[in-house]
């Protein structure tokens, strides 16, 4: 069982992803923009960070840049899951420090994988 957190401003989203990972026996912390997830980290530690880019405010990118500059946060793995198919986005994402990329919709057979395979 892993603590995931899960930002997306969508709340569907969230409730996707939640459902998916709490039936696959993980502890899921829901955020829904990046001052949420800020608040988050700063009292919680996770062993994986999902999140969408495109969000109002500061963008999963830049929350990728934040968590990455907090010691605590600077090796956890992090996914995005978002509809963005671009290639100049996944590579503005890889500098950041992503580890994975999936986009959405999403199958909860291969985020389960994926998430699997990132925490080994």
């Amino acid at each position: 069982m892993a603590s995931i957190l899960a930002v997306d401003d969508s709340a569907t989203m969230r409730q996707m992803i939640n459902f998916t990972l709490s039936d696959a026996g993980h502890l899921v912390t829901d955020a829904a923009n990046f001052d949420e997830a800020m608040a988050h980290i700063a009292v919680s530690r996770f062993d994986l960070v999902i999140s969408d880019v495109n969000m109002p405010g500061k963008n999963g990118i830049e929350l990728v840049k934040a968590l990455r500059a907090t010691p605590e946060f600077r090796f956890v793995p992090i996914l995005m899951i978002t509809t963005e198919r671009k290639e100049e986005m996944k590579a503005a994402g890889k500098a950041a420090g992503v580890t994975s990329w999936i986009v959405k919709p999403f199958d909860p057979v291969a985020l389960l994988e994926t998430i699997e395979k990132i925490l080994k």
